[in-house]
């Protein structure tokens, strides 16, 4: 059982936990990405649990009537036993989405696996997408080097981009590191993404600016996109964005839960102080 003071950031262990938060998020006009914790698996089995968790889950949204769509991990699926067992399990997963009409995003790790996931993306976007209806979408990091060019590559590719500022420690041979550099990539890409895309344009931050920025371009060009957001991390704005923009809110669950919620307690002060007053009953 989730304590109480993890239950803001983690929606439970079970599908069926995760599910009951989606229908209150869609009550409240805000759909949901939902992850099954887990990631860096060296062994098969975990791998195949994993995967044949997700393909189960995608029928329970399916009978649900639930917005709600799945985001997977690289390394959850097999990518630290070698690409090709990535690729087939992940394959298995987005056909099985398919089949049930649920969208299935690629989370993006470290900068080492960012070649793979891409490939991996792309061909399962070329096979089960087309231009009126996406099946798949993958993650970009504004803090990588590589990216602009990452992203010109995947303009006529029929999927999703998510865009995020990056989580990963990187070097600095591979990524910026100052947050106002990486911040004006961010504020450029949404700008190239904006003129150039179609849409599916996937703005993931909880940065008002970096989301005010994607507003504007929207009211500029006219393209599609949606704002993400985690679970528990300016729900509020949420909620009140939704009134007026497609919103998600990732969702996270299972049994794997606590290495993800101390990162979350860890990467904001927020949540740090929001930890303290719960521990201390303020």
């Amino acid at each position: 059982m989730i304590p109480p003071i993890a239950d803001r950031f983690v929606a439970g262990e079970s599908p069926a936990e995760a599910l009951d938060h989606v229908r209150q998020l869609n009550g409240q006009h805000v759909k949901a990405i939902v992850n099954l914790l887990g990631e860096h698996y060296d062994d098969r089995s975990s791998v195949r649990a994993d995967a044949a968790a997700y393909r189960a889950l995608v029928g329970d949204i399916s009978k649900s009537g639930l917005d709600a769509c799945l985001s997977v991990k690289p390394s959850q699926l097999g990518l630290d036993l070698g690409e090709d067992v990535f690729r087939e399990e992940l394959a298995a997963v987005v056909d099985a989405a398919a089949d049930h009409d649920v969208f299935v995003w690629i989370d993006m790790e470290d900068h080492t696996t960012t070649d793979a996931t891409l490939d991996a993306f792309e061909a399962l976007a070329r096979e089960y997408g087309d231009d009126d209806q996406y099946r798949v979408g993958v993650c970009v990091q504004a803090n990588l080097r590589r990216t602009r060019d990452d992203v010109e590559r995947l303009a006529d590719v029929p999927g999703k981009v998510r865009f995020v500022k990056g989580a990963y420690d990187e070097p600095a041979a591979v990524a910026y590191q100052q947050s106002a550099r990486v911040d004006q990539e961010y504020k450029s890409l949404l700008e190239y993404v904006f003129e150039r895309y179609d849409g599916g344009i996937g703005v993931g931050s909880h940065d008002p600016a970096m989301i005010d920025h994607a507003i504007a371009l929207h009211d500029e060009h006219g393209t599609d996109f949606e704002i993400q957001m985690l679970m528990g991390v300016r729900e509020t704005a949420q909620f009140d964005l939704a009134e007026s923009y497609p919103v998600y809110q990732y969702v996270p669950f299972g049994d794997r839960w606590k290495s993800y919620f101390y990162r979350r307690m860890t990467e904001r002060k927020e949540n740090l102080r929001f930890g303290l007053r719960a521990i201390l009953g303020r």
